[in-house]
């Protein structure tokens, strides 16, 4: 996306939309947003919107790693663990391994 063709409103609404979204359950979304208006945000000349941009850059990359660190701990977790769980963890699982009881 090229976003010198937007205006300055334009882009702080799409940077909020982008960083509202994330709250949905979608990370990945805080992830684009920081990639894409991490130079709007810090390097481009200072215009009035840059300050919110900034936030909404700096909190959707907080957002991105933490969710990321969330769900390999999770993935590192479940996968050591599942034999172990038992029956729980094959009432948690979408595809039960053939031949662990």
């Amino acid at each position: 996306m090229d976003l010198s063709k937007l205006s300055n409103e334009r882009k702080l609404y799409l940077c909020r939309w982008y960083f509202r979204a994330g709250f949905a359950l979608l990370p990945f979304l805080w992830a684009v947003n920081a990639i894409w208006f991490i130079r709007e945000a810090f390097i481009v000349p200072a215009y009035e919107e840059q300050k919110y941009i900034k936030r909404y850059v700096i909190f959707s990359g907080i957002g991105a790693i933490l969710w990321t660190i969330a769900l390999v701990a999770w993935i590192v977790t479940f996968q050591t663990q599942r034999a172990a769980w038992g029956e729980f963890a094959d009432h948690i699982s979408y595809i039960i391994p053939v031949g662990i009881p």
